[in-house]
């Protein structure tokens, strides 16, 4: 039989049964062979146990030899749970009933087992998972029994907390979260979080998921939100969101999400700018998103080669109400990694797209919703990021694209003289990122083992307005003047959490309201 515990792949397997290759083959047996067969039991007899165990070995290696060159037929005949005292059989089945089903061969049977315990484990409620792969019945040959041996978790209360930085917004956060595993024997996940953000954003959130069991061929979540955004520093509103998000699909590169929320923008400042003004209010976000996702890179932190792409399609609007936003949202990510075969450098290309636009009676005649928008800026990594074309290094959060002049207060006492208010980033309907990035191993040997590696980057993007008749103006020459551009070097340190960069940024373009700044600029990044 073969185990897939967590021990070490390097141990010694234990033995595999051997189906038989064709149940209908008949196996002749003579007397020469049951002489054989004597003679060898003899020899066997007269080893020494030194000798016996080499001799073993060496079978046991053409064994494994002739299992790995060979197709060796065999089919599933049961599947045994076994150590699931509170975890209901029928949430493990439907995690490996359909693997170890289609497994038609010992080959496939091992690559399903290995399928299986890693789906198992991400099931979070699980401290472990043995799958042993046994014989069938005598009277079945060419069959093979799933033994699946779990150990539940002890305590199925867990919490975190913790305070985080945001050098590239010079802000912090503090945030908890606590999360009880499997309380209906469901595989079911209760979780609730709060994070409070001094000067931007704070966040009360309670959720619940379910993997795939019975009929449900696909794990379901809900999740109900309270969240506060303040954008005076950088657009003059605040924002405050009440939703619920249903997860509706989850099942390999596809993900299907339904979002329901109540929002409200507001000026407390009252100085914002003529399009920021006409937006605040109520409004209600009905929107329907479908992502369809492949990264096949060999690392989200630090990929050498591969490739990866994401397209994220948004409809709002669903909701048949006068408030109802009404807006179509299309997200592009394509990430390519090519190895250059020294101190594992590795060149990586990136594009990122979007585009925004209302629909409806009169669409183009209307703005985009304001929060819906894309802003770029800030200080993420471009190389890791997969949330559409918002990182250009070197410049502000929001701190480059479209911008009008917000409302000036006269000052009584100063003459009737009003101070220059400064400008509201609106964001834009068009958008527009790429970028080149090669990573290298540093020459120190201190470096290389811990990871540490420098790199060369450089970056542009691109953010215009083609709503409320804005497209009719629009133009080549014009898209291609409206590109900011940045580049620098830099070090990075990886960690088993997040990914560290120091870089000096240098800016070779960027337009009047656009706040980029040559220097020495920090970035984190997180592979999720």
């Amino acid at each position: 039989m073969v185990d897939h515990p967590e021990s070490d792949p390097k141990s010694t397997p234990p033995p595999v049964p051997i189906p038989d290759l064709e149940p209908d083959e008949e196996i002749e047996e003579d007397e020469d062979d049951e002489d054989f067969d004597e003679e060898e039991e003899e020899e066997l007899e007269t080893l020494t146990p030194e000798a016996r165990m080499r001799m073993e070995r060496t079978n046991m290696d053409s064994l494994f030899k002739r299992l790995s060159t060979e197709r060796v037929p065999v089919r599933v005949h049961d599947v045994i749970i076994k150590g699931n005292t509170k975890t209901k059989d029928s949430v493990i089945e439907a995690e490996v009933e359909a693997l170890f089903r289609d497994a038609t061969s010992f080959q496939q049977l091992l690559r399903a087992a290995g399928v299986a315990n890693a789906r198992l484990r991400g099931l979070d409620i699980f401290e472990s998972v043995n799958i042993t792969l046994d014989a069938g019945p005598p009277e079945l040959p060419g069959t093979a029994n799933v033994v699946i041996e779990v150990s539940e978790v002890k305590n199925p209360l867990t919490g975190d907390f913790g305070v985080y930085s945001k050098p590239e917004a010079r802000s912090w956060s503090l945030e908890g979260s606590l999360k009880l595993k499997n309380l209906f024997g469901y595989g079911d996940l209760w979780d609730g979080s709060v994070s409070y953000g001094w000067g931007q954003t704070s966040e009360v959130s309670t959720g619940v998921s379910l993997p795939r069991f019975k009929g449900i061929s696909t794990p379901l979540s809900a999740r109900i939100s309270l969240l506060s955004q303040d954008w005076l520093k950088f657009s003059s509103y605040k924002e405050q969101a009440l939703g619920l998000s249903l997860g509706l699909l989850s099942s390999g590169n596809h993900d299907l999400s339904y979002n329901l929320s109540w929002r409200m923008l507001k000026d407390p400042s009252q100085m914002s700018s003529h399009t920021v003004r006409r937006q605040l209010g109520h409004s209600l976000l009905s929107a329907l998103k479908y992502t369809f996702k492949i990264d096949r890179r060999d690392s989200p932190m630090r990929p050498t080669r591969g490739h990866a792409f994401v397209s994220s399609t948004q409809i709002g609007g669903l909701f048949p109400d006068i408030r109802s936003l009404r807006f179509i949202r299309q997200e592009v990510d394509l990430r390519y990694a090519i190895p250059l075969g020294f101190y594992r450098a590795a060149l990586n290309l990136g594009l990122s797209g979007g585009v925004i636009l209302p629909w409806g009676s009169g669409s183009m005649n209307t703005s985009s919703y304001l929060p819906e928008r894309f802003f770029m800026g800030g200080n993420s990594s471009p190389v890791c990021s997969l949330r559409g074309p918002t990182s250009v290094l070197g410049f502000k959060a929001r701190g480059m694209g479209p911008a009008e002049p917000r409302r000036s207060v006269k000052d009584n006492a100063n003459d009737g003289n009003a101070d220059y208010p400064g400008v509201d980033h609106i964001g834009g309907d068009l958008a527009l990122t790429a970028f080149a990035d090669l990573s290298f191993d540093l020459p120190l040997k201190v470096f290389r083992d811990a990871g540490i590696h420098g790199h060369v980057f450089a970056c542009t993007g691109s953010l215009n307005k083609i709503t409320e008749k804005a497209y009719k103006e629009f133009s080549m020459q014009k898209f291609r003047d409206s590109f900011r551009s940045s580049a620098g070097v830099g070090i990075i340190v990886p960690t088993k959490l997040f990914r560290m960069e120091v870089n000096y940024c240098y800016i070779l373009k960027q337009q009047e309201h656009d706040q980029g700044k040559t220097g020495v600029q920090f970035s984190f990044a997180s592979p999720l």
